[in-house]
């Protein structure tokens, strides 16, 4: 039995994060779906951990082998306690590609047993990035088409809740995934 994981912030999910998800959730035995808890680390996030794990498995109820899960820590290590032997990445671009090929070379150094697979996005979905989703939605763009109608509803909210901060409304919707 093969388990894969597919982490990443997810903050928020859309269109493209869900694609990659339900086509790797074919090809392993079991996918795990995780959000990095990034309340003890660096990176600033719109949504809580709890928030984006809701998300995940609403958008993950109809396929049965995807378990969606919180972590913190090394993705490796992460894997590891899983039993996971597969870490799964979406590429859209060729940047991305430059990025994940950086990181998977990391994390082979780190782990010789996990390989990493990566898929290509959907070309519909080749711009998509939750950075440029929540400043499309900032603006008050149209994002029914990349993300699914709760995440739209949970985003359009946020923003209203952030008021007329606009310096941490910038800061957050300049983001990079």
């Amino acid at each position: 039995m093969t388990i894969a994981i597919y982490p990443g912030s997810f903050d928020p999910i859309h269109y493209g994060h869900i694609d990659i998800a339900k086509r790797a959730a074919r090809l392993f035995d079991t996918l795990i779906w995780a959000a990095y808890d990034h309340q003890r680390a660096l990176k600033t996030v719109m949504f809580t951990t709890r928030e984006r794990i809701e998300f995940m498995r609403e958008a993950a109820q109809d396929t049965p082998n995807i378990r969606v899960m919180p972590y913190h820590g090394l993705t490796v290590e992460f894997a590891r306690s899983q039993g996971a032997t597969v870490m799964v990445r979406g590429l859209r671009v060729t940047y991305d590609f430059e990025v994940e090929y950086q990181t998977a070379l990391t994390n082979r150094a780190l782990a010789e047993d996990i390989d990493t697979v990566c898929l290509m996005t959907t070309l519909k979905f080749a711009f998509v990035s939750s950075s440029n989703l929540k400043e499309i939605a900032f603006l008050k763009g149209p994002i029914s088409e990349i993300v699914p109608p709760f995440v739209e509803v949970a985003l359009r909210k946020r923003l209203v809740q952030l008021g007329e901060d606009h310096d941490e409304k910038i800061k957050l919707v300049s983001l990079r995934d």
